[in-house]
């Protein structure tokens, strides 16, 4: 019994490495930065990946049980990565609780203003809040493209059941589709 349980843990831990693997993916397909102005820098990395990582928990938000663990999950698979990415980067251990806090403090915060956005259909503010927080500029027009593609993977995601996601990962549209739009 108490070896099933372990296996099932065991289980669980990979599926979410697996999600959270595939997330990685999508936050750094090459037209993010190339075609959509994504700063190719650090910082524009960790954006994109909070920019997927909000999109997944928006979605497993409106899923029922037990996709609210699924999300919890994955924050803590997020978070622990970027706990250790900071340490392989030489931060110490009392640097690394500030940053992470200042870390979480921006992924949550960017969070609220996307999803303020999304939820109220407003797409020039979620353009604002893309070109602020994603691509570090004052300009909304420049986060067009961006924007339509936040857009349409958060429908993309909307048809995708839970089953679905955790075996294939987030499916997402290109982001080059929408170079086109990018300066809009």
């Amino acid at each position: 019994m108490i070896r099933n349980l372990f296996r099932r843990e065991d289980a669980r831990r990979r599926a979410i490495e697996a999600l959270h693997i595939r997330i990685n993916a999508a936050a750094r397909v090459p037209a993010l930065y190339l075609d959509l102005g994504v700063p190719d820098t650090v910082e524009g990395r960790f954006e994109a990946l909070c920019l997927h990582v909000w999109l997944v928990l928006r979605h497993l938000r409106r899923l029922p049980a037990p996709a609210a663990d699924v999300a919890q999950d994955l924050v803590n698979s997020v978070f622990a990565q970027l706990d250790s990415s900071l340490r392989e980067l030489g931060v110490g251990d009392m640097g690394v609780a500030k940053r992470m806090k200042k870390l979480a403090q921006a992924f949550y915060g960017r969070a609220a203003a996307h999803d303020a956005a999304l939820d109220a259909g407003d797409r020039p503010a979620l353009a604002a809040a893309l070109a602020r927080n994603v691509l570090g500029r004052d300009e909304p027009a420049a986060a067009g493209g961006l924007a339509a593609y936040v857009a349409a993977a958060d429908a993309a995601l909307a048809g995708v059941g839970l089953d679905a996601m955790m075996a294939e990962g987030p499916l997402l549209p290109d982001p080059a589709a929408f170079a086109a739009r990018a300066g809009a």
